[in-house]
């Protein structure tokens, strides 16, 4: 298993991009002609566990394959933040599937008064779960997003301007020897993409 910052940082925003699909998903809170559907909750209360087992399995193997004495890598941390957020959205997702149950179960009784007060108050905690599937999806990719880039290694462009050394504009910098015709021709260009 491979442990380089890179590696790190594209795992990290792998798993991110796998929570904001996620999110995209999710059925619109607030139309109570249009429910989701259960098969389609299922499906997601599914995926949604595979992602859970992936980011333990991604703290698992960082934690078990690091070098004896070493600290814990951010990775370890990022992923494992993740999962509780993860958790929450399954659990609102579990909520709103066991209320689409209450809901079929009842089809049959929509006319009687206490049923339908009972099947109304399904459709707000319906719309309550889904809100709160939403923001937690949201947590998890947002603060994966912001670990990939703090994981990420510095640019080459970034390496060399940390490297080079600010002197004042009027400080008049020492002259340095001209270079020799045929030394200027072999040297390397820097190429610079924009």
């Amino acid at each position: 298993m491979t442990t380089n910052p890179l590696a790190d940082a594209l795992a990290i925003r792998a798993t991110a991009s796998s929570f904001d699909a996620q999110r995209g998903k999710l059925p619109v809170p607030g139309d109570p002609h249009r429910l989701p559907g259960s098969v389609a909750v299922a499906k997601q209360i599914s995926e949604l566990g595979k992602l859970i087992t992936e980011l333990g399995d991604e703290v698992l193997f960082r934690t078990v394959n690091r070098e004896h004495g070493s600290r814990t890598s951010p990775a370890v941390f990022s992923f494992s933040a993740a999962v509780r957020p993860a958790g929450e959205a399954a659990s609102a997702l579990g909520e709103v599937a066991q209320q689409l149950a209450f809901l079929e179960r009842t089809e049959h009784l929509h006319d009687r008064p206490d049923t339908r007060d009972a099947r109304e108050a399904a459709g707000r905690v319906i719309d309550g779960a889904l809100g709160t599937a939403d923001t937690a999806l949201r947590q998890a990719a947002d603060s994966l997003h912001a670990a990939s880039t703090a994981v990420s290694p510095p640019s080459s462009r970034l390496r060399a301007a940390l490297g080079r050394t600010a002197t004042p504009v009027d400080e008049a910098a020492p002259a340095t020897p001209a270079a020799p015709a045929s030394a200027t021709a072999l040297a390397p260009r820097t190429v610079r993409g924009r």
